[in-house]
């Protein structure tokens, strides 16, 4: 929950205070901290296209596997 959600006023902090404190954090704290969420990108149409053909051409393989698996042995 964000400080804005919780009707809590934000701070500002300066510069140095972060730099405080991301030199005392531990590695999984630092690691926590420098991740960011990043948005899903908008897909032109060509690309939307290529992705699509992919999955077919996935699916499409994986049913040539499977049957070439099936009727090897007998």
């Amino acid at each position: 929950m964000t400080p804005s959600e919780s009707g809590q006023k934000s701070i500002e902090v300066s510069p140095a205070a972060k730099d405080m404190v991301m030199s005392s954090l531990e590695r999984e704290q630092l690691t926590g901290m420098k991740k960011q969420i990043l948005p899903r990108r908008k897909l032109a149409g060509v690309e939307v296209a290529v992705l699509w053909s992919l999955r077919v051409y996935l699916v499409f393989m994986v049913v040539v596997v499977v049957y070439k698996m099936w009727f090897a042995p007998h």
